[in-house]
């Protein structure tokens, strides 16, 4: 088999995992009538998962540094199926906690592992176009999972999603088994020296940008279900196509991000996303009574919050670049932990003010956002003013 197929066949494992972190928000409706819990708490299933899966997967990557990688892909795998398996048997609010739980170990062990193998198995010259692709993956679970797990869960219950994503898992730990070579682990870098660069203030102002814009965007995105069926007044029947549209938006967004950094540049691109995108966050509340406006919105908004992605993944290398590696396995952490505290925002937002004001509070999210990248561009000029000097 050629290395092209084995690195597709890491992307779709990606799109698995990502479908399985995703879809709850595509289904946060029918999760909170069938355990008995309001919107708000079901919305807490996203920050649990993310917030594991952040602060777990560094710990559990060091631990298993130097497995031998289709061992541990195989065992990462295996956790993730058997807690999937769980999600769709064990009854109650409370167990389906514990399997998300289990489901974010497998899921961070697995993504990294698969990014590793990727970049390990690629010829020379063709790493960063490899892990790209399995990058694409996880991105194309927002596309494609979250829609079809949402007519899925509309066809045979949102369980049965669940019982979907453990039986394709499966047969990945068998084609795994049977495609992709033995292939050594590395030296573990500790997690003293990683963490030590977040004491440099660049960097830390340049992670605390994906950090307010991911998490603005994850305050309204977790909720977009409830949102556009009890706000926005669209139909449960179009539900799923409305999803599925986002996530195409979010898709061309993220190549348009990639064209416009090159072409314009890191800051052009960067603070303009993010200003169109508290722009269709705060037009979101005034165009409820018009299907055409909420979908002209919702492309708009999904367009410019994707293509901010990209550009900040480029942005951060820029900061530092001799340990741009290590600052982009921070960066997927922040991006966890970004989703985490803004599903559990959103949850607050629900819960005490009311569902409409989920997309003022992204909008405040992305605001700081642009404020630590102007404070970044400030300190960055002026560095480099004096050492012009000197």
């Amino acid at each position: 088999m050629s290395v092209n197929w084995r690195v597709y066949i890491l992307a779709i494992i990606s799109f698995l995992v990502g479908t399985s972190e995703y879809i709850v928000s595509g289904i946060l409706d029918q999760i909170s009538t069938s355990f008995g819990v309001s919107i708000a708490k079901a919305g807490q299933l996203i920050t649990i998962f993310s917030f594991v899966y952040a602060i777990f997967t560094p710990i559990l990557m060091a631990l298993t540094a130097g497995w031998e990688r289709r061992k541990l892909m195989l065992a990462a795998l295996g956790l993730f199926v058997i807690s999937n398996i769980l999600a769709y048997v064990l009854p109650g609010y409370g167990l389906f906690v514990i399997a998300r739980i289990f489901m974010a170990f497998g899921a961070g062990i697995v993504v990294v592992t698969a990014l590793n193998i990727a970049a390990k198995i690629a010829p020379e010259g063709k790493q960063a176009s490899s892990i790209a692709t399995v990058i694409m993956g996880f991105t194309a679970s927002l596309i494609i999972g979250v829609p079809l797990g949402r007519m899925t869960a509309d066809a045979f219950g949102w369980q049965v999603v669940f019982l979907g994503i453990a039986l394709v898992g499966l047969i990945a730990m068998m084609v795994i088994n049977l495609t992709i070579p033995r292939i050594q682990g590395d030296e573990p870098i500790p997690l003293q020296q990683q963490l030590a660069l977040l004491k440099k203030p660049k960097v830390a102002l340049g992670l605390s940008i994906t950090f307010f814009w991911l998490g603005g965007y994850s305050i309204a995105y977790t909720y977009l279900s409830p949102y556009l069926l009890a706000v926005s007044g669209i139909s449960d029947n179009y539900l799923s196509g409305t999803l599925l549209v986002f996530g195409i938006a979010s898709m061309i967004g993220s190549r348009f991000g990639g064209y416009s950094t090159d072409r314009w540049g890191i800051h052009r691109t960067l603070f303009g996303g993010m200003a169109l995108h508290i722009l269709m966050l705060l037009i979101l509340s005034f165009v409820t009574s018009s299907f055409v406006g909420v979908m002209a919105v919702l492309v708009l908004w999904s367009f410019s919050a994707w293509s901010s992605g990209p550009t900040q993944q480029y942005h951060l290398t820029t900061i530092e670049p001799e340990a741009s590696g290590v600052i982009l396995g921070l960066n997927q952490s922040m991006m966890q932990l970004s989703m985490a505290a803004g599903a559990a925002i959103g949850g607050v937002a629900v819960e005490r003010i009311a569902l409409s004001s989920i997309t003022w509070f992204g909008a405040a999210g992305v605001g700081l956002a642009i404020v630590a990248g102007l404070v970044l561009y400030r300190l960055r000029y002026e560095r480099a003013v004096k050492a012009h000097q000197l």
